[in-house]
């Protein structure tokens, strides 16, 4: 069994710390290294605090059972820290590189030119960044065959997605090798050309603004609201994918619900986009018509349909919501 790569984070802030959590949970030694020079009693704090929020995040994990509170000086001790002015040593032999630094072009410069002048040219070099496409990025590396974006989403150690944003020059075999290690501890890797907002960011923005805006207009309250979302809304996509519920419902649904919308509401903002127009006049309804954005046609729909079902009534179950039928008899 091929042992566990060392991760490397330059950049110690909120987003560091989850990775090193997350790394450090599943077995990696993890070297969390300060983002930026500063004197040795500002780097004993800057370590002293994020030694204590992992530390104390691992606390609030075990404490809710999800493992056993005697683990967590085993897992803390993976993890060690490096000043800016130690970044040769911390990035020594490190295969994998997380940059974590604060979103400005000067800083996000500055790493990665620092990061390939010491690390291993092989090294591959992950950005973490919400704000910067890979593709401007890149151009700051001079190992674009080794670079891509990762974007975790808060809390790092909790959230499985991370969103992976390569170029047309990143190594395929390098993002084989990325993705192996992500899905190893326990994450669910995805792939999104460059584009602003990545895949999540761009679809939440619309729906929180949505959300805001039935507040404004006086439409329900923000507590009914965050129902519908976490018994509704959530509900659904946590067990069908947004495009996976629009063949299920059927692609024409959708088009009439959103025409409706949009003259009632007299926004384009719902208006269908023209994919889902395509569909519709090529036949490609969904589930029933055997294509949509799935292709249905060589799938058991009958098992698939009841595997979906099964899964939205665990999940009733696990929200205390399961409730046996009422017989009469």
């Amino acid at each position: 069994m091929m042992s566990a790569p060392v991760i490397a984070c330059v950049g110690a802030g909120r987003m560091g710390r989850g990775i090193a959590h997350a790394f450090a949970y599943a077995g990696h030694d993890v070297r969390l290294i300060d983002g930026k020079p500063r004197d040795k009693d500002g780097q004993k704090r800057l370590f002293a605090d994020c030694d204590r929020e992992i530390r104390g995040s691992l606390k609030s994990v075990a404490d809710i059972g999800g493992f056993d509170a005697a683990d967590i000086d085993p897992i803390m001790a993976r993890v060690s820290y490096y000043g800016f002015d130690e970044i040769g040593a911390g990035l020594d032999g490190v295969r994998i590189i997380f940059e974590a630094v604060p979103e400005t072009v000067e800083a996000k410069s500055e790493a990665f030119s620092v990061i390939d002048r010491v690390a291993a040219k092989d090294a591959i070099i992950a950005s973490t960044t919400s704000t910067f496409l890979s593709t401007e990025l890149s151009g700051y590396s001079r190992r674009p065959s080794h670079f891509l974006n990762a974007h975790w989403l808060n809390p790092a150690f909790i959230v499985p997605l991370i969103e992976l944003s390569a170029t047309d020059d990143t190594d395929r075999g390098v993002m084989a090798e990325f993705k192996a290690v992500l899905e190893s501890i326990g994450k669910v890797p995805v792939e999104c050309k460059a584009s602003p907002g990545y895949i999540v960011p761009r679809i939440q923005a619309l729906a929180m603004n949505e959300a805001a805006r039935l507040v404004e207009e006086g439409v329900a309250s923000a507590e009914d609201i965050d129902k519908a979302v976490k018994y509704g809304f959530g509900f659904r996509f946590a067990i069908l994918g947004l495009l996976e519920f629009i063949d299920w419902g059927g692609g024409d649904i959708l088009f009439y619900a959103s025409r409706y919308m949009t003259d009632a509401m007299k926004s384009d903002r719902f208006e269908a986009p023209q994919i889902v127009k395509d569909n519709m006049a090529a036949g490609r309804n969904g589930l029933r018509d055997g294509k949509g954005f799935y292709d249905f046609t060589k799938m058991d729909v009958p098992a698939y349909r009841r595997e979906r079902l099964s899964a939205f009534l665990k999940a009733l179950d696990q929200m205390g919501l399961a409730k046996p039928p009422v017989v009469r008899r």
